[in-house]
Order: structure tokens, then C-alpha cells, then sequence
């Protein structure tokens, strides 16, 4: 599956605080207390444009907050050889950015793109450090002017590879109206959609609470539920796909999604019957998610419990040192008739869909029917 958290985790971004201490210590419940940071190893790669007139030219490529393989955008063609150039570029790049008066609407829109390239596949947090603050204010400027929909889009992905690049607490507030305005009000369903994306970004990056993970999560959701009428956008699947995926990210923040999977998982098993694929695997992937975190490790503490059958599975493959895992709760209520409709859109076959698309359903849903059946180890 195309997975951004697993992309992320590849990514070699900075882990924050929170993640560092899971990592120590796993919880077994959801925190109490406001973490310091929200940054874990998740980045929102996108694939860059080889050259100035692409730059310039392709709204579709540069625009896009949809992620490929990170293989792909850090060992393509289009990767520059390691050299400290782009160090030179991004600074001036930086200063073109804060020095707002002197630019032009095309001159910004070229200069947000390869500010987001150069984050995009280079680590810069040095060469940001202390500037944040500064290239936020500019970067919110273009969002809520909304001067034109590629400068918009380019300042939302800048503003999201920023936070991404150097987490910060406070950026999370300060960013959270103007972009929920530009995904409530704005007449660009491109603007919208980015605009998803940069709020789940700067909600799992920027410092939001664990109240106001729940708080848009839940706003994400109605995005889904309303198949984008709550936003304006009725039946546009892009948005949809994005609600999709930013609430099953900031989902992996809450240790405890008890209260929050039944509804949800309605919501998502209806997207299963979408006319769009990018919606139905997208709503497919976060079905699996579900399903892996409402089971957790069989420990010494239970056996003298009483558990129900099939409560604890087992790994089928009987790998060394794989736990039992139990069931916490129930996600779905006819698990039995979910597995069937993923079994059959696991071996799809219709002339609705081209090709690429159908061997994208069947090979996404191979994989999150085998999570549902198997959460000990996911994905194959």
C-alpha cells in the first residue's frame, strides 16, 4: 500500500520527543498531557520538477501533495548530485520569501516551489533554524490572499515541508483557521484538497493537543461521511482522499481509538462501494489500520482471563518471536461480510476501470484484507 507513514519512516526525518519516548516505552493508553512536540517520522515527499520551466509550467506535478515511492523520488532521475548548492539557492530562495514587497505573483510561485523542492529532497533544518516564524507570516499571506490557485497550493506545500523539516509547537495555532477558511470557503477544489493535506501536516507536526487531534480528526471525517459536501465540494473525490488519509495519519497519534472506530469504520466500509479508486483504497487502508490497533501483545498479566473465540490470533506464518495478540475491541460489527467485499475487490475485475487502476485495487485490497485477517503483521 502506498502508505505515507511507511514512506516517512524512510525519510530520515526528525522524531520528536513523543515518538522517541514510544519508542522507549510504549503506552497503553492515550496520553493525558500535551506532548511538547508532534513531530514523528512522517514526511509529505512529493515528486519534484526537473527543471525551472517545469517549475513554472506543471501545476499538476509541483501542486501535488499525493506521495510515490520516496525510492523513487530520491533515487530518480531527477535527484542533482550531492553538493552543497542547493544550500546557496535555499537561502536565497529564503530571502526572496521574506522580502515579499519587491516579488511578483509568478516570481513567488516560482521561488515556493523551489523552496518545497529543496525540503523535499534535501534535510535542511540548520539551514532554516530560526526563520521559521518568519516563513510562516510569509507563507500564510499567500494562503489567505489566495492571489492564484498555484501560488496558494505552492505556499500550503512550503508551509507543510517547513513544519515536516523543523516541528514546532506553536506553528499549529497560528496556521489552523487560515487553512481551515481555505478548505471551508475557497472555489479551488485543488486549493481545498492541499489544504487537507497542510492541516493534517501542521496538526501532526505543529503541536496540536490531543484534543485537537480528536477535534479534527472528527472534521476530517465529516469531509468523508458527506462525501465533501460538508466542505463544498460534493462528490470530488480528491478531497475525500485526502480527509481519508490525514485522519488515518494522525490516527497512529491516539494510543486508544476504542471510542472512535465503530462510526468511523462505517464511514469508511460505505467509501468501499466509491466509484473512485483512490477513495476506495484509501478508506480500504484505513480499515486495516483500525484493525491492527484494536489488538495488542497477549502478555502474562492475561492468562487467567477469560477471552472469546478468536479473540487471540496468532501469527500464521509462525515467525520467531512474533507475540499473540488479543483483541481489545470490536471495530466492525459483520466482519465476516467486510472480509467478502474486500475479498472481492481484492480480484477485481471490470471494464469500468483501466488496467493500472484495476491492479492498483487488487493489489491494495490483497493487502488490507490480509491485515484484517492477520494484524500481527500487516501489509505483505
Amino acid at each position: 500500500m502506498h502508505d505515507l507513514r511507511r514512506q516517512a519512516l524512510e525519510s530520515g526525518k526528525t522524531v520528536s520527543r513523543r515518538a522517541r519516548s514510544k519508542q522507549a516505552s510504549p503506552a497503553s493508553s492515550r496520553p493525558s498531557s500535551r506532548p511538547p512536540s508532534r513531530a514523528a517520522s512522517r514526511s509529505r515527499a512529493v515528486s519534484r520538477a526537473g527543471s525551472e520551466e517545469d517549475e513554472t509550467g506543471n501545476l499538476s506535478d509541483e501542486t501535488s501533495f499525493s506521495t510515490n515511492s520516496i525510492d523513487e523520488l530520491l533515487n530518480g532521475d531527477n535527484t542533482d548530485p550531492i553538493t552543497d548548492a542547493w544550500r546557496v539557492d535555499l537561502a536565497d530562495r529564503i530571502q526572496e520569501l521574506l522580502d515579499r514587497k519587491r516579488s511578483s505573483g509568478q516570481g513567488r510561485e516560482r521561488c515556493l516551489a523551489t523552496y518545497a523542492r529543496i525540503l523535499t529532497v534535501q534535510y535542511a533544518e540548520e539551514d532554516i533554524r530560526g526563520k521559521e516564524a518568519e516563513l510562516v507570516v510569509a507563507f500564510l499571506k499567500s494562503i489567505k490572499a489566495e492571489t492564484s490557485e498555484k501560488e496558494t497550493i505552492l505556499a500550503m506545500k512550503a508551509l507543510a515541508m517547513t513544519v515536516v523539516t523543523s516541528p514546532s509547537d506553536l506553528i499549529y495555532e497560528a496556521v489552523c483557521g487560515p487553512l481551515k477558511r481555505v478548505i471551508t470557503d475557497s472555489a479551488s477544489v485543488p486549493s481545498k484538497t492541499a489544504a487537507v493535506h497542510c492541516l493534517g501536516t501542521c496538526t501532526f507536526f505543529g503541536g496540536a493537543s490531543d484534543d485537537e487531534i480528536l477535534d479534527n480528526m472528527a472534521y476530517l471525517l465529516e469531509i468523508v461521511a458527506s462525501d465533501g459536501s460538508f466542505i463544498d465540494a460534493q462528490d470530488e473525490a480528491d478531497p475525500v482522499v485526502a480527509a481519508l488519509e490525514e485522519w488515518g495519519s494522525l490516527s497512529t497519534l491516539i494510543d486508544d481509538l476504542a471510542d472512535e472506530s465503530e462510526e468511523a469504520a462505517e464511514y469508511f466500509v460505505d467509501q468501499l462501494a466509491s466509484s473512485d479508486p483512490g477513495v476506495q483504497i484509501a478508506a480500504g487502508e484505513n480499515i486495516a489500520l483500525l484493525y491492527e490497533k484494536s489488538y495488542r501483545p497477549l502478555t502474562d498479566d492475561d492468562g487467567g482471563a477469560d477471552f472469546g473465540e478468536g479473540d487471540i490470533i496468532s501469527d500464521p506464518d509462525e515467525i520467531p518471536g512474533v507475540p499473540k495478540l488479543i483483541k481489545n475491541y470490536d471495530v466492525y460489527r459483520r466482519t465476516d461480510v467486510l472480509k467478502d467485499t474486500l475479498s472481492d475487490l481484492a480480484s477485481l475485475n471490470t471494464r469500468r476501470l483501466s488496467k493500472k487502476e484495476q491492479k492498483a485495487i487488487r493489489t491494495n485490497f490483497a493487502d488490507i484484507l490480509d491485515s484484517v485477517e492477520y494484524p500481527t503483521h500487516g501489509p505483505r
